[in-house]
């Protein structure tokens, strides 16, 4: 099988991880091919995600580089294999592969944390809110554009529903609620969206009031997804460039330390509840 051109997130991440392995087992890709029996170009492929691995191999390669810690190497396995023929996938070609990387990213969380300070959370947005945020992209997306990104951010949703929804917590600052994207039906609607959702026991949503001055992160939108062990989180952030994704273990406690601080200036879940209801009534 010859190397994927277009790994997925998923695919390089993997890569990413047994890249770190062999770095602590202070091994050269030379010396970790011959552990294996491979060339080392099939060492270089396999970190940069672009050669599948299958769970076997995976076992043997940490095996090499002598990691003991189970719940890792049960996480890594779980990751092998060719792309995730998910729903994201109908979308490629259509819509930037950093899109359907973080469909795929939140499809295999076991959680996720996020915050923002002028935007609704895309994981909370009405199908109206949404679209008019996409009428005002720069530059404009054409009109079966802003449909597939519409349709797309709907089924990215469904991570929030079924029989194992998704733990979900989101800090969104007042601004965020008063603001009237797509006219005052479309917010009013927006609104009771937020209480309804609030009212699910496994999203969390926390409103930092205006009261509270100036917060860390009020800059940019941080998604934090958890994996199935902490070595696994990944970061998501948005950018006027598209998305960046980071894993580096010390940017990952520098974004779980700012949402820590969101969270604790937010209000509790119940009185956020209380501020979005009488914020939708002044409507």
């Amino acid at each position: 099988m010859p190397p994927s051109k277009t790994p997925t997130l998923r695919q390089q991440r993997l890569g990413s991880e047994l890249r770190k392995l062999r770095d602590r087992a202070g091994l050269s890709t030379v010396q970790a091919a011959a552990l294996l029996g491979v060339n080392q170009s099939r060492i270089s492929n396999i970190e940069a995600g672009r050669y599948a691995v299958g769970a076997d191999r995976v076992r043997a390669i940490t095996r090499n580089y002598a990691c003991t810690v189970e719940t890792l190497i049960d996480a890594l396995v779980d990751m092998t294999g060719g792309r995730t023929r998910g729903w994201w996938e109908e979308y490629r070609g259509q819509l930037p592969n950093a899109l359907l990387d973080l469909a795929e990213l939140e499809h295999h969380a076991a959680a996720l944390r996020v915050a923002q300070a002028l935007h609704i959370p895309g994981l909370l947005q009405t199908p109206q809110h949404a679209r008019a945020l996409f009428g005002d992209a720069v530059p404009p997306l054409l009109p079966h554009e802003i449909e597939h990104r519409l349709s797309y951010r709907i089924k990215r949703q469904a991570v929030l529903y079924g029989d194992t929804p998704l733990r979900y917590t989101a800090v969104v600052h007042e601004a965020a609620l008063r603001m009237r994207v797509g006219g005052l039906a479309v917010a009013t609607e927006q609104l009771s969206h937020l209480v309804e959702m609030s009212g699910l026991d496994h999203v969390s949503i926390l409103v930092i009031p205006f009261g509270r001055g100036a917060f860390p992160g009020s800059g940019q939108g941080i998604d934090y997804a958890h994996g199935p062990v902490t070595q696994l989180d990944t970061v998501q952030m948005d950018t006027e460039h598209g998305s960046e994704f980071i894993d580096a273990a010390a940017q990952l406690e520098r974004y779980a330390t700012v949402l820590d601080r969101l969270e604790s200036l937010a209000l509790s879940a119940d009185e956020s509840r209380d501020l979005i209801q009488r914020t939708s009534r002044q409507a």
